[in-house]
Order: C-alpha cells, then sequence, then structure tokens
C-alpha cells in the first residue's frame, strides 16, 4: 500500500503557502471585501423584494440595489465626513492661532475658575480646553483627513466594495453553499453559525450604530439652529458619544448649553438643553427597540471599545468594521461553549 503520508503533509504545505500569498494579495481589500459581505447582508431584504420585481433577474435587482446604498448612504455619508473635516479644521486653527480670546474657551476658564474656589478637590483638575479640544480633532482629523489624503486608495477600495458588494448580493446563495461544503462542519452547525453572523451584521448596523448616526444628526441640527459652531462636526462627536454608556450625547449638549449661557445666550442654551434632553432622548426609547429587536446586543462599553479601537486600526471604516469584529467574537464564544457543553454532555 502507498504510504499517504508524505502526500498528504506536501498537500498541507502547498495549502498553507497558497493561504499565505493569498491574505497578502487580498489584504490590501479585506475592509472592502467585509464590508461588501456586511452591506450584502443588510440589503437582503431590499434586494429579494427588488428580486420578485424583476421577476428573478438577479443581476439587475443587484445593480438597483447598489445604486440604491451608493446614492443614499455613501454620497451623504462622503459630504458629512467633508463638512466634519473642513469644520475640524477651522476650529483647530482658531485654536493654535488666538486661542485666548475665543469666547469658546473663555467661559471653559471662568467655569474652571468657580469650580476651584468652590472645592479644592477641583485644584488638581486641569482645565484647559484647548489641550483637550487639540487632543480631541487630532483624532478626528487624522481618521476622517485619511479619506482626503489618499483618495486614489479611497477609490481603488470603493470600486473593490461596489464590485464585492454586487457579487455577494447576486451569488449569495452559491457563497453559502460553497462554504457549507468546504466547512468541517455538521451542515447544522454551519447554519447555526451563518444565522447568527447574520444576525450580528443586523443587530449592530441597524441597532447601536444607526442609532448613534440618527441621534448625533438630530445633535447636529440642534445646534445649526441655537447657533453653536461647527454643529456637523459637534454632532459627529455626540454619535460616538451614544456609545458611551451613562454619557450618550450629553457629551456634547452640556457643554453647548454652557457655551451659549455663558456668552449670554440663555434662552438659547435652553433650548437646546430640551432639545437634547426631550427630542433626542426620546429616539432612544422610540427608535432602539424597533432598531435593535431580538437580535444580539454588545454591551455599550464593548462598542465604544471597538469603534475606538476600529477607527484606530482600519481607519473611517472601522466605525463599522470594529463593533463587527467584537460581536463575531462573541458569536464564536457562545459556539465555542455550545460545543464543549455538548461534548461534556
Amino acid at each position: 500500500m502507498t504510504n499517504t503520508k508524505p502526500r498528504l503533509y506536501f498537500l498541507l504545505f502547498l495549502l498553507l503557502a497558497t493561504s499565505v500569498v493569498a491574505y497578502l494579495i487580498l489584504k490590501p481589500f479585506l475592509s472592502a471585501l467585509v464590508l461588501g459581505a456586511v452591506f450584502a447582508i443588510v440589503c437582503q431584504p431590499l434586494y429579494r423584494a427588488l428580486l420578485r420585481t424583476y421577476k428573478q433577474q438577479a443581476s439587475l435587482a443587484a445593480i438597483t440595489t447598489l445604486l440604491f446604498v451608493f446614492i443614499f448612504i455613501f454620497v451623504p455619508l462622503f459630504l458629512i465626513s467633508w463638512q466634519v473635516f473642513g469644520e475640524g479644521q477651522q476650529l483647530y486653527a482658531s485654536i493654535s492661532g488666538n486661542f485666548d480670546n475665543a469666547s469658546l474657551v473663555s467661559w471653559a476658564n471662568l467655569l474652571g475658575e468657580r469650580l476651584k474656589s468652590l472645592s479644592p478637590v477641583f485644584a488638581s483638575f486641569s482645565f484647559d480646553l484647548s489641550l483637550y479640544l487639540k487632543n480631541g480633532l487630532d483624532f478626528l482629523l487624522n481618521n476622517f483627513g485619511s479619506i482626503f489624503l489618499n483618495l486614489a486608495r479611497l477609490m481603488t477600495e470603493l470600486l473593490v466594495f461596489l464590485f464585492a458588494f454586487y457579487y455577494f448580493l447576486r451569488d449569495g446563495a452559491k457563497i453559502k453553499k460553497a462554504i457549507v461544503r468546504i466547512s468541517p462542519l455538521t451542515e447544522e452547525d454551519d447554519e447555526i453559525i451563518i444565522k447568527k453572523i447574520i444576525l450580528a451584521v443586523n443587530s449592530v448596523l441597524k441597532g447601536s450604530l444607526l442609532l448613534a448616526i440618527i441621534q448625533g444628526a438630530l445633535i447636529a441640527v440642534g445646534l445649526f439652529i441655537f447657533g453653536v459652531p461647527s454643529p456637523v462636526l459637534w454632532g459627529s462627536v455626540a454619535a460616538i458619544g451614544t456609545l458611551i454608556p451613562f454619557v450618550g450625547t450629553t457629551l456634547v449638549v452640556v457643554p453647548a448649553t454652557l457655551y451659549l449661557y455663558f456668552n449670554g445666550q440663555t434662552l438659547a442654551a435652553l433650548g437646546i438643553l430640551l432639545w437634547g434632553l426631550v427630542f433626542v432622548g426620546a429616539t432612544e426609547h422610540l427608535l432602539r427597540p424597533p432598531l435593535v429587536g431580538r437580535g444580539m446586543s454588545l454591551h455599550p462599553l464593548l462598542v465604544l471599545l471597538s469603534v475606538l479601537g476600529g477607527l484606530s486600526l482600519f481607519g473611517p471604516v472601522g466605525f463599522i468594521l470594529g463593533p463587527l469584529v467584537a460581536t463575531l467574537l462573541m458569536v464564536l464564544l457562545d459556539i465555542c461553549s455550545t460545543f464543549v457543553t455538548k461534548g461534556s454532555a
């Protein structure tokens, strides 16, 4: 009988070497490919509705879905990012320049002095708002600015995303069958994993992140109405703030209220405070249940850390990819615990 071990080892070596080379080839486009798969999962209901409308013409339904996402999601997102970058640059210039005369800081210094006079506890606290704003704006400009500083790379990744999104939509069923066929797990286990991943993707995008975007947009509108400078920039900060446990949009609403109050705009200060507490706060109770539904939801602290870590690792798309990776980890840990339980039974 022929010894099959050398053949098996050689085959495994070739498989490992080819996998490494394939990873290196695909590495620059992994974010775009993952985003394509994510949006294909989220847009499945729209794609299936169009598929019925177009009488099972898969290519036409996929193209229509792609155009819808591009026009109604990515074009506004690009314009908002452009505005945030512009407002961030203007604010950064004012901080680096004539910052001592800026009204934005005068009230912070006044507040700091009053707090220090009230109690010695505040004596050790730094109320240097310029330092905090510079650090925060550095973070925002580095992430949002990468969109404009790497335009050629952005266009390439956008093209890869559009193709991946199209083919994941059109050939999603075939891809799923191929994954199940080559998987060493049983078909039942594969179905459980796929269903949980789909549930996790929908939960992250339609739950915490979409709600954060909605609340950030509402805060930006309120800031614009009541005359707070750089409303889109601070609305973006508020969107991130909604991911912080027990903080939410108050991260922006309270400083904005104090800013207007110390500038003598008492009615406007009261208006933005009520806007944040009543109007924006109501969206938490009205929108979270239908958006999150019964899907898997991450703890708010884990969402925050995954968003910040995702932005640091992946750039702007890390706002989506970070929570997805964290959720995927939770899914796999849950599946592994199920396997261990079954094995010990």
